[in-house]
């Protein structure tokens, strides 16, 4: 699994779910969010897209 950016690490390191659904991820997948993360320009940016992570928990 390649580092996680800061400002992704902290996103998920609030949001529970969000940080149980990435770590029930393969590798490569773990890797293809974190590549998805890079491209968040903003905090808020950063805020969404962890929380639509965490609702995806509730369909795993």
């Amino acid at each position: 699994m390649q580092d996680l950016p800061l400002g992704f690490g902290f996103a998920l390191a609030q949001n529970p779910q969000a940080m149980q659904y990435f770590s029930n991820l393969s590798e490569p997948e773990q890797n293809t969010v974190i590549e998805q993360s890079k491209t968040m320009q903003s905090r808020k940016e950063m805020h969404h897209f962890v929380q639509e992570l965490g609702q995806k928990q509730e369909y795993f």
